[in-house]
Parts: C-alpha cells; sequence; structure tokens
C-alpha cells in the first residue's frame, strides 16, 4: 500500500481514507482469490470475535461453511465450548442444520424455534427422523400458540437427494417454485437443509475446513484463571486457532501467558493481542504468537476511549502494526472498526490478513442472542460489549461476592444494546455476501488477484468528513 499524496502527520481511521482506482487486468471479482495470508486455513477475510451475544455456535456453523472462522467467548465453561466444537465439526460443509419438530410440538414452540435459523422453516419428522410436514412463520396465521403443529403444517414435502450437487439442488428449487426444502439420504431420512440461496452460495464460497474436511472453529483464553490448561483443553477438543485475548495486550502478564499456552499448543495457531503500536506487535511476537490482534477502541459496544483516552485510530494501528509483523515474518487481524463493507476492504489494504468484527453480526438470526420483538413488533437482539458490566459478571460468576462486586465498578463496554434484524438481510450470510462482494469489487479496482497482490497495489488517500459523506448513498431526496 502506498498513499495517493504525502503520508499524514496524524492518526487515520477508516472513515479518514478511500483507495483509488488503477489499471486493472482482473476482469471479474469472481477470480480474486480471497484466501486469508495468516494461513489458518480461511478462505474469506472474515473472523467473528469472541463477544458472548454473537458467538456461538450457529454463527460458527454458517461462517465456516463460507469460509470464514468464529471464535468462542473465554467466559464459556469448558464442557459447552467441546459440545459447540463437537457439533460444529459434525456439520455437512453444503446442507444446512435442519429445526425439527415432533408431530405433537405446538404452534408457539415451533414460533420460538423458527428465528434460530434463516432458512425460516422447521421440519415435523416422525420417528425415524423422515420428514413428515414443514412449518413456516405463514402457517401459524389464524392458530393459536397451543396448537399442535400437525393440524398446521403443510404436509406437501417437496425433498431434495443428498447426492444432488448445490447447482442441481438449485435448479430443481427453481423448477418447483420453493425456496427452501429438506435434504434426505437414500433412506429417506432427513440430513438438513438447503435453500436457493444457500444452494447458490456453495458454488461460490469454499468452506473453511480442518485436514479432516471438517468446519473450522477457534476459541479464546484470557489472561486469568490458569490460561494454559483451558488452552491445553481447547487443542484437545479439536479447536483450530486459539486466541489469547485481553483488552490491553502490551502487558507483561500478557507475554509470560503467551510463552505459556505456546508450549502447550505448539502446532496450532497461536493469536494474541490487542496492540495498537510496533512495539507492542513484535513484542506478542517474540513471546510466541504467530497472529497478533490490533485494535483498541474502535469497537461499536467498546468505551474505552470515551472511559479512558486510551486506543488508537484503527487505520493507522493496523498500518504501523502489520509492517512491523512482516518484518519478522508474521501477520496480524485488524479488530474492530467495521460499520461497512470498505472498512474491511481498507483493514486488508493496510495490510491485515483478516479482519475481525461482532457488532455488525449481532443483529442477524445466527447471532448467539435471543430473538425478541419491540413493542412495534420488530425483532432485535441485545448485544453487549466483552469489557461491559454484565459481560464482567459473566466472566467472574465462579469468585466470591465480594470480589465481584469490586470488578463490576470497572467496565468499559455498553452492557446492552438493541440490534435490530434488518427484513431484507436478515442473516450473517446476507452479510458476508455484501462484505465479500465489496472486497473483491476493491481488488478488481486494484488490480489484485489475491489479498498479498492487494495489499501491493492499494493505493490510498486522505480524505475530509464531507470528502466520506459525499461517497454515502441517499435513500432519501435532498
Amino acid at each position: 500500500m502506498r498513499f495517493l499524496n504525502q503520508s499524514p502527520d496524524f492518526d487515520l481511521t477508516y472513515s479518514d481514507v478511500f483507495m483509488v482506482p488503477i489499471l486493472s487486468a482482473v476482469s471479474s471479482r469472481l477470480k480474486v482469490d480471497l484466501t486469508t495470508p495468516d494461513k489458518i486455513g480461511t478462505k474469506i477475510p472474515l473472523v467473528v470475535s469472541n463477544m458472548t451475544a454473537i458467538a456461538g455456535r450457529r454463527m460458527a456453523e454458517t461462517v465456516a461453511r463460507r469460509g470464514g472462522i468464529v471464535v468462542l467467548p473465554q467466559d464459556i465453561p469448558l464442557d459447552i465450548v467441546e459440545n459447540v466444537v463437537k457439533f460444529v465439526k459434525s456439520r455437512h460443509r453444503v446442507i444446512d442444520t435442519p429445526i425439527t419438530m415432533q408431530q405433537d410440538g405446538t404452534v408457539g414452540e415451533a414460533l420460538s424455534l423458527i428465528y434460530k435459523r434463516s432458512h425460516g422453516a422447521v421440519i415435523v419428522v416422525d420417528e425415524d427422523q423422515r420428514p413428515y410436514g414443514i412449518f413456516t412463520e405463514h402457517d401459524a396465521v389464524g392458530f393459536d400458540r397451543f396448537a399442535q403443529i400437525r393440524n398446521v403444517m403443510s404436509r406437501e414435502i417437496f425433498t431434495l437427494d443428498e447426492s444432488l450437487s448445490p447447482q442441481q439442488m438449485f435448479e430443481r428449487l427453481t423448477e418447483a417454485r420453493l425456496s427452501v426444502a429438506p435434504v434426505v439420504d437414500k433412506n429417506g431420512r432427513l440430513l438438513g437443509v438447503i435453500t436457493r440461496n444457500g444452494a447458490l452460495r456453495s458454488t461460490i464460497y469454499e468452506p473453511a475446513v480442518d485436514k479432516n474436511g471438517c468446519l473450522m472453529i477457534a476459541a479464546a483464553v484470557g489472561v486469568n484463571a490458569d490460561p494454559s490448561t483451558r488452552a491445553k483443553n481447547l487443542a484437545a477438543m479439536g479447536v483450530d486457532v486459539v486466541v489469547v485475548d485481553t483488552a490491553h495486550g502490551h502487558q507483561v502478564r500478557m507475554l509470560n501467558v503467551i510463552e505459556e499456552v505456546r508450549q502447550v499448543v505448539i502446532n496450532i495457531p497461536l493469536v494474541a493481542g490487542n496492540v495498537v503500536t510496533s512495539e507492542g506487535t513484535k513484542d506478542i511476537i517474540n513471546a510466541g504468537a504467530d497472529i497478533v490482534k490490533v485494535g483498541v477502541g474502535p469497537g461499536a459496544m467498546c468505551t474505552t476511549r470515551m472511559m479512558t483516552g486510551v486506543g488508537r485510530p484503527q487505520f493507522s494501528a493496523v498500518l504501523e502494526c502489520s509492517q512491523a509483523a512482516s518484518d519478522l515474518g508474521k501477520t496480524i487481524w485488524a479488530d474492530g472498526g467495521v460499520r461497512y463493507p470498505r472498512d474491511v476492504a481498507l483493514g486488508l489494504a493496510a495490510g491485515a490478513a483478516n479482519v475481525m468484527f461482532g457488532s455488525l453480526l449481532a443483529g442477524t438470526y445466527e447471532s448467539a442472542a435471543d430473538t425478541l420483538r419491540d413493542t412495534n413488533g420488530r425483532l432485535y437482539k441485545e448485544s453487549f460489549g466483552m469489557a461491559s458490566n454484565r459481560a464482567v459478571r459473566n466472566r467472574t460468576r465462579s469468585e466470591g461476592a465480594f470480589e465481584r462486586a469490586r470488578k463490576e465498578l470497572f467496565e468499559e463496554g455498553i452492557s446492552s444494546s438493541r440490534m435490530y434484524l434488518d427484513p431484507q438481510r436478515p442473516s450473517v450470510e446476507d452479510i458476508i455476501d455484501q462484505i465479500i462482494s465489496g472486497v473483491r469489487s476493491s481488488c478488481t479496482y486494484a488490480g489484485a488477484a489475491n489479498i498479498s497482490e492487494f495489499q501491493d497495489r492499494a493505493i490510498i488517500g486522505v480524505q475530509s468528513a464531507s470528502g466520506y459523506d459525499e461517497g454515502r448513498a441517499q435513500d432519501t431526496s435532498w
């Protein structure tokens, strides 16, 4: 990357910069390879932050199927982490996990489950797990919540055989004028569901898988409560990437923990952070990390900068830290500050191998929080920062009441925020489509066929606030 004009003597956020187009020989965005330079196995530069309200098994399965990876939070008990890892590793690389119910279930139960998945269907199965009926939210109109689902569901079942290719599944669904259908094995037992968009996406995205062909997943450890033992347990579970995570990564305790964890996860990529300087980056790499997590204060749920004055504009932090990591043969993740697809592209241009974010995905079907309705009937989910009072309570639940009360006095994050589901883009896959489409186009504007070329060829300019505002679309007249 180089600046269009002279490099400024002040730090920059993503909103402060833009990229200019140059001569390109890349004729199509589909010809751009977005395999990440950190070599962890991800096929798109998207890492979902280890936030309790966002990173769960549904999110992990869906994102990995499209080529990214999810980091499970450090405050989840190990037995639950193990169940999530087993679940994600057992998922199909193309077919989505179904929501199933027995015939004697109620409409109320079905409606409480239907927003867990973006395909919007509950498959009613018999005792042998064969599809018996299908229920959608529309089927509930005119029935009370206690009606049995066998009296409400549609009995006209259109199924697809697992042997069909994604393209064939798409064509069959299109011919039948259906958006979703159950997928069955040769014995007629339910394997999962596929949507038209899901089948189409499977021809565009490549899943992120481990050496056994199973979907990938990462998990975090903190710097307290015996992190090396937790990391060792995570490795034994089959976690693909271990992340040592704390708000202030450039501290002696963090460096000691990295050294301890490195000894027990020798063959697993180790990520650590967060830092915002070249000195912090170098110290974390020298302690044993493969990848450095960069960003203090840019997250949508984070109040660190307003509470403490500490942090750094994200574009400049990523630019400096990526150069320091590159000098040592390592890479970084840009963590936070993403509001639009452009921000992911600019983070990559600044040198990040992967871009990490969470709040942008909080208002989706797949996020871990429960789906709620406001007084106007709009669907939303509650999100919160991982340094908030609410998150601190979760992390310290095993401690004594006095110590918990002391720690709860200090918070640097929002404890509750309503993240509304966009009716047009309610799934994490819809947001992934937006982001990856934007990043691929950015690469073609730079004449880059992959992320490494993009980082070499990108030309960045600095703009005023009005320059940024000029680039925003207007959805109403002015």
